[in-house]
């Protein structure tokens, strides 16, 4: 049994009883969450890993604590001890004697034989990118994109590389007819230029010459703006990302606010609308330090960059085809962009515009070329996550997660471009980790179910893996400072994220954290209950949750009601605690109301692999559709659910899926609530819209056939729409236009519920009520008619 891993204590902290459940009523699950506890936040080692410490939300309060954990009860840490503190974010020295961290935007050293801390920086502008010299004597470290170096020996910190992206004062000024006859003819301008530019040549002179001045500023032009930077260990090069300053903007929406402080209406500038403002393209520059030259690194070399796989939409829509290489970025963030320990080698992750490729390659320093080393392409769009890659210990080898094989595993590819796949099969390897001798990679991976998380090892020499932990929830992880066991965040279905730790070797968990409150540890919840869903369209499994009465009454058919879970890339079949706990507490008063509830990872889910992703690629919400009347069908055929009264609800992604349930299968849905729903992709986001349905100048098909507002004719149920009225995610304007639509095709049954001051994610407990209040009796009074 997988659970004989976990310790005694364990066991009997987190077991739940088996008996019946306890009645919840509506107001108590959707009261803050305070009542439930608050979970183990951000958790972290010691410098020596004899300790643990996490942070924590006080009740009542949105401030958060630092404790120290304990198997036994956890201890408050005072404020006086919090300057010597360690983090969550920790950078090694090579021989693991040193290291760096960074608090409250401030960076410190920390020497590890004796425990010494030192702080290195304290100013107001945030220290980003850390990292060891190549030869370990120095820090590295970037404030906006201007790098700097801190060496121990002197205790002096200088600047090593300052970009700008601005216009180099000492260039000659663009050729002016004008300016050429002024000097000509006015002798003393003449003499005032000259004078200007013998003291800037006599000032790099000294500069040049003088050991103690810091370097020139590097000036790109002011036609750029700089997105992402990564120095060399070694201290010799630097890559930048930049694009374009003057590129397409798109219209800003406004949001405007009605309940404000004031008392007069507010508004607010928000992104634009999909399609409406491009990403800028990227261009990536070396520069070499020691000279500040400056070279444009071309992406033409990667293969496919030059074919557009969108010519035949183009076309289709007498669009002019692209000329020459695709638009192209690397990650704003700096992760695309990966030295080597010892600066030799630098790899950079380039992504396509259109998302159809992403590219790993290095770079040749001393060309100043791009060498591709690794190609993912997909007709439909490449994941955002699940993208991580660096170098090895040996300085010469990549490792790189793909979804090649239909699945995210891990890979590594050494100098002679041989790649070799460290895992595989019908599951995913992600959050990477790797020991800190290279020998072992750690990894999240989900090979018993997709929604059930462990830690896995893999060995780096023979791919032999092994499942470290047994807790069946894992949410997150970290190695001990001495390599010896696991910090482990991990929940279960009515279990928030707690601390655990387990040896690196496997074993027995110990659990330190239990911050349930005892009124909800007092209560006995329904258990979901992992249900295999068969898919009539050649989809294969589809997983969902089930809450359903211990004993169904023989004879009696149940009104069944379907959860939507939101998406952006979500999952939530899984042994973790959900996102949607409050949702967990409604359906377990459903159930004690005479209700069966189907929560499924419908198409699109996190988890799954590739193909389950893409498959609503300029189809979205038919596939999940399909997914979802399955489900119905299951439930009738197997859990006494009666056909004709089904209902629908969810948020977000959810909520668009509710909307087409009732009006694209309006004979098996009959009611629905759809919170805070797009109803019209076309005024969603570029980012998450445009990888599935492409632009809507592209692609207006796509588009048409994804929107619920298309199809609101065909609406025949009874429908709940509520929306916060300052969401910044999905705009309050897409529950109106759907509304101005069903009035004008003088639709009933429907009503539409605003929420003055909530956004995307509510946050008030009197909004939760009103909403599940309003889910509860639409239900109550459609779907328990004969």
């Amino acid at each position: 049994m997988r659970l004989s891993a976990l310790s005694f204590l364990a066991a009997a902290l987190l077991a739940l009883p088996a008996a019946a459940s306890t009645p919840i009523s509506l107001d108590q699950a959707m009261a803050h969450p305070d009542w439930i506890g608050a979970p183990a936040e951000t958790a972290w080692w010691s410098w020596d890993g004899k300790q643990v410490f996490y942070k924590q939300k006080r009740a009542g309060s949105a401030l958060r604590d630092t404790f120290e954990a304990a198997a036994g009860a956890a201890r408050l840490v005072g404020d006086a001890e919090l300057a010597n503190l360690d983090g969550a974010t920790v950078v090694y020295n090579r021989a693991r004697t040193r290291s760096i961290l960074l608090r409250n935007g401030d960076l410190f050293e920390r020497d590890l034989t004796t425990g010494a801390l030192m702080q290195v920086t304290r100013g107001a502008n945030a220290v980003a990118a850390p990292q060891y010299s190549a030869d370990g004597g120095s820090i590295q470290f970037r404030v906006g994109h201007e790098w700097l170096t801190w060496n121990r020996v002197d205790r002096l910190l200088s600047p090593l590389a300052m970009a700008r992206a601005a216009k180099d004062p000492a260039a000659p000024p663009d050729d002016d007819a004008m300016r050429s006859d002024q000097l000509r003819l006015i002798a003393t301008l003449q003499r005032q230029k000259d004078e200007r530019d013998a003291g800037r040549t006599r000032a790099e002179q000294e500069r040049r010459a003088d050991a103690t001045r810091a370097p020139a500023p590097i000036y790109l032009g002011d036609k750029v703006v700089i997105d992402g930077s990564a120095m060399s260990p070694n201290g010799r090069y630097l890559l930048l990302a930049t694009a374009p300053k003057a590129g397409e903007k798109g219209r800003i929406g406004k949001l405007p606010r009605y309940v404000t402080e004031s008392g007069y209406e507010e508004f607010d500038d928000q992104r634009a609308r999909v399609g409406r403002n491009m990403p800028a393209p990227h261009t990536l520059k070396l520069v070499e330090i020691s000279t500040g030259k400056v070279r444009d690194v071309s992406f033409d070399s990667l293969p496919g960059i030059g074919t557009d796989p969108l010519a035949a939409l183009r076309a289709a829509r007498k669009i002019d085809p692209l000329k020459g290489s695709r638009a192209v970025r690397v990650d704003d963030d700096g992760a695309a962009i990966q030295w080597s320990d010892n600066g030799a080698q630098a790899a950079v992750m380039v992504r396509s515009v259109d998302n159809k490729d992403r590219w790993i390659a290095t770079v040749d320093l001393v060309a100043g070329k791009l060498k591709p080393v690794h190609r993912q392409t997909d007709a439909a769009w490449i994941n955002n996550g699940n993208n991580d890659f660096g170098w090895m210990l040996d300085n010469s080898t990549l490792w790189y997660q793909s979804e090649e094989s239909g699945y995210a595993h891990l890979y590594t590819i050494s100098a002679d471009g041989k790649s070799r796949a460290l895992t595989h099969g019908k599951w995913e390897a992600t959050n990477i980790a790797w020991s800190s001798d290279g020998a072992t990679a750690y990894m999240l991976c989900n090979r018993q179910m997709p929604g059930d998380y462990e830690v896995c090892a893999v060995s780096a020499r023979d791919g032999a893996i092994r499942e470290v932990t047994s807790l069946g929830g894992v949410e997150r992880f970290a190695l001990s400072p001495d390599q010896a066991r696991l910090l482990v965040h991990y929940s279960s279905s009515y279990v928030p994220t707690q601390l655990a730790t387990v040896p690196a070797r496997g074993g027995a968990a110990l659990v330190l954290t239990d911050s349930r409150s005892a009124a909800f540890k007092a209560r006995q919840w329904i258990e979901p209950q992992y249900v295999a869903v068969p898919s009539t369209h050649g989809a294969g499994t589809i997983w969902a949750k089930m809450y359903r009465p211990a004993q169904l009454e023989p004879g009696k058919k149940y009104p069944v009601v379907m959860f939507v879970h939101g998406a952006g890339y979500l999952q939530n079949v899984s042994k973790r605690y959900p996102v949607y706990f409050r949702e967990q507490m409604f359906h377990n008063l459903l159930v004690q109301r005479g209700y069966i509830v189907l929560d499924m990872d419908y198409r699109a889910s996190k988890g799954y692999g590739r193909d389950w992703r893409t498959a609503i690629y300029r189809q979205m919400g038919y596939p999940e559709l399909e997914d979802y009347i399955d489900g119905v069908n299951w439930m009738v055929a197997n859990q006494q659910g009666d056909i004709k009264n089904v209902g629908v609800y969810g948020g977000s992604y959810g909520g668009f899926m509710t909307f087409m349930a009732l009006m694209r299968a309006p004979d098996m849905f009959k009611s629905g609530a759809a919170l805070r729903p797009v109803t019209d992709w076309t005024t969603y986001n570029h980012d998450y819209t445009a990888n599935i349905l492409n632009t809507p100048e592209l692609d207006p098909e796509a588009y048409r056939k994804s929107s619920p507002i298309e199809y609101a004719d065909k609406l025949r149920g009874n429908l709940l729409i509520a929306h916060g009225m300052i969401d910044d995610n999905v705009f309050y304007q897409d529950s109106v236009r759907i509304a101005q639509r069903l009035i004008e095709l003088k639709k009933d049954n429907w009503e539409l519920a605003s929420y003055p001051l909530e956004k995307h994610g509510f946050v008030q407990p009197e909004s939760w009520y009103d909403q599940y209040r309003r889910i509860y009796q639409l239900f109550e009074r459609t779907l328990k008619q004969e």
